[in-house]
Order: structure tokens, then sequence, then C-alpha cells
């Protein structure tokens, strides 16, 4: 993320940070931008990228020509020419880099083209949600000013014949603008971020931890937990505020916050301000720009042109696939309350793409949505159509109720005789009994969800939940080579990775 002076004349802040009035007519504003710089494209060229600018609705005249894609029909059919240099494919000119995202999930990497263009617009976000910082009360704004330690992934890519590949944060952070690295609040600093070796990158964060001031947090919440608990081991701390006084603010996004928030407090002595973003690798999609407030608002004004299929089973098969001529909504079609997948066209030459997760209007005036989970991250053996959302929602509940904290949990669906069950695996190291655990979890969920509560009486017959350490999880993650950086464990487990996971505990000895 970018920092400026948090006290900018208010004209400036007002314009940086303008509330959106009219969204869709910003949203088409930022079609016939991205169609403009696109047009003589090969992509713009096949879906007559002119007509539909020349049309009185150019946004339905956009779903109408240009076909839905998901990352491999988008590759097989144009991103692979991006990857052989060949220019002016889906985005003006030579995509010099691409972000790898693959999830735990996935045997090969992805590789989502990152143009200059997309660099700018995650900066200008950057700067706007800094800016609200400036309405947020009783907070430290002194640590504005101080450190941010942002632990990302390499900034060290890897070369290939026309571009350098690696972790958006990565890519990020070695084009971070130079007055943000001038002013020296960047750290861990170039040295460090070039490092490939989570471990060793870590180790010497820890060594450089005293002489830092730092402000603010960013990253994925595991891998910053970890962080911080072997630099309050390495020093002998009570908590990281003894070395860290200032830090006031913690920007997380990628997973939900609250089945961490337990053990993040036990780390701190000071009141942290969490901010949510919705950074993915296709874009900066959302932030939160209001204190104490559940919901992200959407960028909508800075080349992202959103499109929301609502998830059902009208418009998703079994596997979480969308359907050929789904549904669309545009932004100003949508209604609070009920889960959509999301479509984005960017300045980076993706069209009409499903990034794969669902979000939910919280209040639609503002804006606002959380992310609900991945369309494949879902459960629905039986029509339970149980969500992440409700599932980081029972947990959150369980540990306040048990009072353990559950740093990790992954969930699949097994066959229970001519019926199915679930069976969730639960990282802790507090001591609780399983059985228990899984009536309380099971007890949150029926609260929580009508239809899982409907199919817990018929077919689906049995909760059943296994009690691991989180080294278990960390383990497994490190075996894949997915450790550190932008790296989640899937909430829900299937196919492959599911049956991965489970030779993984039986040959360790956890099965």
């Amino acid at each position: 993320m970018a920092i400026i002076d948090i006290r900018l004349p208010q004209t400036i802040a007002r314009a940086l940070n303008i509330p959106v009035q009219d969204a869709r007519r910003q949203q088409i504003r930022v079609l016939k931008k991205l169609l403009r710089k696109a047009r003589f494209t090969q992509f713009g060229q096949k879906f007559m990228f002119d007509e539909i600018l020349m049309s009185k609705h150019p946004g339905k005249k956009f779903q109408q020509l240009v076909p839905t894609y998901n990352y491999d029909k988008l590759y097989k059919e144009w991103w692979y020419k991006t990857l052989e240099g060949t220019p002016d494919v889906c985005w003006p000119g030579v995509i010099k880099f691409f972000a790898l995202s693959s999830g735990t999930s996935e045997a090969a990497s992805k590789y989502i083209p990152i143009t200059k263009e997309l660099i700018r617009s995650n900066t200008i976000t950057s700067v706007k949600q800094l800016i609200s910082l400036a309405k947020y009360e009783n907070v430290p704004k002194r640590a504005i000013g101080k450190g941010w330690l942002m632990l990302g992934g390499s900034t060290q890519l890897q070369k290939g014949p026309t571009y350098f590949a690696g972790d958006l944060s990565g890519i990020q952070q070695k084009n971070i603008p130079f007055w943000f690295q001038g002013l020296g609040l960047y750290k861990p600093g170039k040295k460090i971020a070039r490092e490939k070796d989570w471990a060793k990158k870590l180790d010497e964060i820890v060594d450089k931890a005293p002489t830092w001031d730092i402000g603010f947090i960013v990253g994925v919440p595991a891998w910053l937990q970890l962080c911080m608990e072997k630099i309050i081991e390495r020093y002998q701390l009570k908590t990281i505020h003894d070395i860290w006084p200032n830090l006031a603010f913690y920007v997380h996004g990628g997973v939900a916050m609250e089945p961490y928030k337990k053990g993040f407090e036990r780390l701190f002595s000071k009141p942290v301000t969490y901010i949510e973003t919705y950074l993915a690798s296709e874009g900066f999609l959302a932030y939160q720009s209001r204190q104490d407030t559940r919901g992200m608002q959407l960028a909508l004004n800075n080349n992202i042109f959103f499109e929301f299929v609502p998830f059902d089973d009208q418009n998703f098969d079994a596997d979480g696939n969308i359907v050929d001529n789904p549904q669309v909504l545009m932004i100003h079609e949508v209604e609070e309350n009920k889960d959509y997948a999301i479509l984005i066209s960017t300045n980076a030459g993706t069209w009409r793409y499903a990034i794969g997760d669902t979000v939910r209007f919280v209040d639609k005036e503002r804006n606002e949505i959380i992310i609900t989970g991945r369309t494949k991250h879902f459960l629905s053996l039986v029509g339970e159509h149980l969500s992440v959302d409700n599932m980081n929602k029972a947990i959150e509940m369980s540990q306040a109720e048990h009072n353990i904290y559950i740093p990790e949990f992954t969930v699949a669906g097994v066959p229970h005789g001519h019926f199915f069950a679930h069976h969730w695996y639960i990282a802790t190291n507090d001591k609780v009994d399983a059985n228990l655990l899984a009536a309380t979890i099971d007890q949150k969920l029926k609260a929580l969800n009508d239809d899982y509560e409907v199919e817990r009486k018929h077919a689906l017959k049995a909760i059943e939940v296994k009690v691991l350490s989180e080294q278990v999880f960390m383990d497994f993650m490190l075996s894949k080579g997915k450790i550190g950086g932008q790296h989640k464990f899937p909430r829900v487990l299937k196919g492959k990775i599911l049956t991965e996971w489970l030779n993984f505990l039986q040959a360790n000895g956890h099965s």
C-alpha cells in the first residue's frame, strides 16, 4: 500500500475520496475507458469493442457480444499468447509481469497478467484507503507516519523469456512508489523482501525488529501472527507493543479475520484497528473505508468494471463452475443480502473474468460488500448450501463458547452409510473435547443457515471433528511449497486436495 500525509487539505482529500453518487454512471464510464484503450487489441477487434462503444447501452451490448471467462478458458484462448511475448492480445503492449496464483487446491500455477496501468490503479486505491483513515475516531494518527511492515512474497521474481512472474505482493512491493521508499517507511526493505526462503526471511525480520518503529502491519493473518510470535519469543516480550509501541493498524485481506482475532489479541497490549482490503491478484477490488463497519467499499471508479452473477443452482453447477450464458447483473441491479459471484474487466486484459469469489452487498447505497466465500469452496452435498462465511461465523462463536483459539480449520463432505457427513479438521493447541466441539459447531450452523438445519434432519447425518495442532496445518502447506506470502489454507477440501490431505495425515500418524 502507498502512504501520504494524512493532513492533506480537505478539498484534495474529498476529491480523492469522493462518495459514489451514481454507481451505474461511474461503472459505464470505467467500461468505456477500458474499451477505448483496448479497441485495437486482438480481443477488442474480435469482440467489436468499437460497436459496443457506439451503442446507447454499452453495458448491455458488452454483455451480449463478449462471453464470460474463467481462468482456463481465458488462458487457453488468449493469455497464452502474452506469455510468448505477443503484444496487443487483450491489452495494448507486451505484458511484462505475471502474478502466480494457485492456492493450495491447484496443481499448476495460474499466470495472471499485471500491467503498469494495473499497478498504478492499485496504488491509487491504496492512497484512497489511507485517506479514509482521516475520518476514523479515537485512533492514534501518529502511527500514520511510522513504518509499514509488509509481509508478502519475494520481490525476486522468476524470469521468463519476455516477462517476470511471482506473488502479486512481491510484484507490488517491487513497484512501490519511489516517494514511499524514500521516506524510509517501507519495511522490511528491499534486501529482505527479495529473500525467497520464508524461514530465512522471518529470521531476518526478527533480527531487524528492534530497529524499526512500526505503525502498520500488512499481510495474511497466519503468517503475520507467526512473525510476531517469533519476535516476542526472541526478545522475551509480553506483547508486540513492547517493541513496537506505535503499532495501531493491521491491514488484512484474503481470508476472514474473525477466526484469527483471538490469537492476535494475545499479542497486543494496546488497541489495534483492523482494516480489511480486497486485493486479489487481478486487482484492488474493495477496501474498508469506514470505521466499525462490516463491509468494504467497491472501487467503482478506478479501472475495474464489475458484473455480478447470482450464486445459485441456475447459474452454477454442482462443482461451482459457472454455466454457459448465466444471468449477469450490473452494479445498479444487485440486491442486498444475496450472494453473487464477481466478474471483472480490468486494465490488465481481464474481460468478464470470474475470479472465483462470492460476495454479498451489506449496504447497497454505499456499495459495500463482504466476501462470503469461493464458488468452489462451499459445501452443498444434499442442499445444505454451507458458505465459508457460515463456517467462519460458526468457528468464531465456538471459540468464544469453549474459550479456545482456532487459527485454522477445513471441512470435507464425506459419505456416511447411504447418506453424507461433514468432517471438520480443527487446528488448536488448547484442550477441547472433539465431540463437544462438533456439537457446538453443528448448533451454531443450524442457527446461521436454514438449509443446513433442514438437511441435518434428513440426508446430512453426522458432523465429525478431528482436533489437530496448528503445526500439522503448517507442515501440510510446507509439503506443498505453499508457505508464507499470500498462501492460505483452503476452507473446503474436495477432490485432489482432499486426497493429498488425507494421505498427508496418514503418513504423519494423524489419521
